[in-house]
């Protein structure tokens, strides 16, 4: 419960966000943002470089160890064993967020099984949703495509997985301010859902996904959905809230958006709401 309190307090965010900046991004800014990632983009080599630098020349010295035997070795498995073992060390010992995402990465790319495909996919997935750094949702968010896309190519039966790939386009590129990015995420939902309309994490993030783009009918029908069948999903209902927000429908917001609050049963999160509901009330 506390991990969805979490997402569902950065949608809260999210949505006061849009209402600061507007809802929609003309084509001129989503021009200028793609020209500005082209000059401005995330280096992880040298984020991750960086960031040793400033830590204890012991565990410099571990990283640095660790680094060249995977260079010096030809054998594919040792390189993989070396890369989830610098990925553990990031994350365990020197508390680096970003060389455990990388290393992870490289070490499923090398192994190219489903298994470890999903499960790179998926920690890039949980990590992109409350990314806030323009440049690094970008990197998150092209890396865990890639990772999907490896793993649907594997087993392209697998409806999760392709889930998981749209999904990466509604909460990373799209979310980076280009809404063609949102509509790709939205078509591989779509192909989800033409398959089975009761699966209801397709019809979520795609409820998502159309108040993301502005869609708020289409939003509220397939999130109103969710909750008929999981009248306890949060975020579902979260984010029918910020979709009657959004659509200035204030009585209904505000119902949601108690429905919310008793069932986080968070302080924090209730405080957010009660902020969100007094912007509107104004």
């Amino acid at each position: 419960m506390k991990k969805q309190v979490l997402i569902t307090i950065i949608a809260l965010i999210f949505v006061a966000t849009l209402f600061y900046i507007g809802k929609t991004t003309s084509s001129q800014q989503v021009a200028i943002i793609n020209k500005k990632k082209e000059i401005e983009s995330f280096d992880i080599q040298s984020f991750i470089r960086t960031e040793v630098e400033k830590k204890a020349p012991s565990q410099q010295s571990v990283i640095n160890r660790l680094e060249n035997d995977i260079t010096q070795s030809n054998d594919i498995t040792q390189k993989k064993n070396g890369l989830e073992a610098l990925a553990l060390y990031c994350k365990d010992s020197i508390n680096l967020k970003e060389g455990y995402l990388y290393f992870t990465s490289e070490a499923a790319k090398l192994d190219n099984s489903e298994k470890n495909l999903t499960f790179a996919a998926r920690l890039f997935l949980n990590t992109l949703r409350g990314e806030e750094n323009p440049l690094k949702l970008d990197w998150e968010s092209s890396e865990a495509i890639v990772l999907f896309e490896k793993a649907i190519a594997l087993n392209g039966n697998n409806d999760d997985l392709r889930i998981g790939l749209g999904s990466c386009y509604v909460f990373g590129k799209g979310r980076n301010g280009d809404p063609q990015q949102t509509m790709k995420g939205i078509q591989e939902l779509l192909g989800v859902i033409r398959k089975d309309s009761n699966n209801m994490k397709a019809q979520l993030v795609l409820g998502i996904g159309g108040f993301i783009s502005g869609q708020y009918d289409k939003a509220v029908a397939r999130l109103s959905k969710v909750i008929i069948k999981e009248p306890s999903n949060l975020e579902a209902i979260a984010f029918l809230a910020d979709t009657y927000a959004a659509k200035g429908d204030v009585s209904e917001a505000i119902k949601w958006y108690n429905v919310s609050k008793r069932l986080a049963n968070d302080e924090h999160y209730s405080s957010e709401v009660d902020e969100r509901i007094k912007q509107l009330q104004k």
